[in-house]
C-alpha cells in the first residue's frame, strides 16, 4: 500500500483480495447465457468459451469459501410481459442482439420461473449465499448489491462471470464508480464473442487490477504471494 494526500491507498494483489475485505461477485451465470439447451445456445451461438471458463470459476469460488470470502451472484432477470423494458433498453437490446435476432423481436430471455432463469450447477449459489436480482446491465443499478457489500465492510470486488464485454464490464465500472477496487481474473470471465472479450479485457487493464485466478486462489490458500 502507499500513501497519497493522506489517505492510504492498497496496492498489492494479497492486499486487495485479502478476505477480510473481498467478495466474489459472479455475475449472471444462467442457463439461457451459458448452456446449449438455454436460449442463446438454441440459436446456435457460440458457447465453448463459457465452457472453458466454468471450471475456473469453480476453482475461484471453492477457494474463496475455504478461505471464509463472502459470494454473491447477479441474477439477470426480465419481465414476462417486457414491462421492466423501456424503449431505450428495447433499443439498446435490438442492437446488442441483432445478429442473433435475424431481424425477428427483441429476444426475451432470462424470465422467472422458466429454465433459462435458473443458474448452472456447477457455479451456482450455495445455501447461504446472497442473490441479487438485476434488470440491467450493471448489478448496482436498482439493486440492493452496494448497501450489501458495504454492510459487510467490502473494499474490493472480484468478478467473475459473463458476458466479458457486458455485464461484467458494467458492473465493474460501476464498482470503481461507487469507491471499490476492482480485480477481475481473466480466465473466470467469458463471452459468446472472443473479439469483445478480448476487447473489454485489454480495456479492463488499464483501469483495474486484472490477473489470473491462481494468483488470487494461491493467495487465499496459503500459497506464495503473487
Amino acid at each position: 500500500m502507499i500513501e497519497v494526500g493522506g489517505k492510504t491507498v492498497l496496492t498489492e494483489l494479497h492486499e486487495l483480495v485479502d478476505p477480510a475485505r473481498a467478495a466474489v461477485v459472479v455475475v449472471d451465470m444462467q442457463r439461457d447465457f451459458v448452456e446449449p439447451d438455454g436460449l442463446f445456445g438454441s440459436l446456435g451461438i457460440d458457447l465453448d468459451m463459457y465452457a472453458q471458463m466454468r471450471p475456473r470459476l469453480a476453482a475461484l469460488l471453492g477457494a474463496a469459501r475455504r478461505a471464509g470470502v463472502r459470494v454473491l451472484h447477479l441474477r439477470n432477470t426480465s419481465l414476462p410481459d417486457g414491462g421492466s423494458d423501456s424503449p431505450a433498453q428495447i433499443r439498446f437490446n435490438l442492437r446488442m442482439h441483432e445478429s442473433a435476432r435475424d431481424g425477428g423481436p427483441p429476444l426475451r430471455y432470462t424470465v422467472p420461473g422458466t429454465r433459462g432463469y435458473e443458474f448452472v450447477e456447477d457455479v451456482g449459489p450455495e445455501p447461504g449465499e446472497v442473490v441479487v436480482q438485476k434488470f440491467r446491465s450493471s448489478g448496482f443499478w436498482g439493486t440492493n448489491l452496494d448497501l450489501l457489500l458495504r454492510s459487510n465492510g467490502i473494499e474490493t470486488v472480484i468478478m467473475g462471470g459473463c458476458t466479458t464485454e457486458g455485464c461484467v464490464d458494467s458492473t465493474a465500472r460501476d464498482a470503481m464508480f461507487a469507491n471499490y477496487y476492482v480485480v477481475i481474473p481473466t480466465d473466470c470471465v467469458a463471452s459468446d464473442d472472443k473479439a469483445q472479450h478480448e476487447a473489454a479485457l485489454l480495456l479492463m487493464q488499464h483501469r483495474f487490477d486484472v490477473v489470473t485466478s491462481d494468483r488470487i486462489t494461491a493467495l487465499w490458500d496459503g500459497g506464495a504471494a503473487a
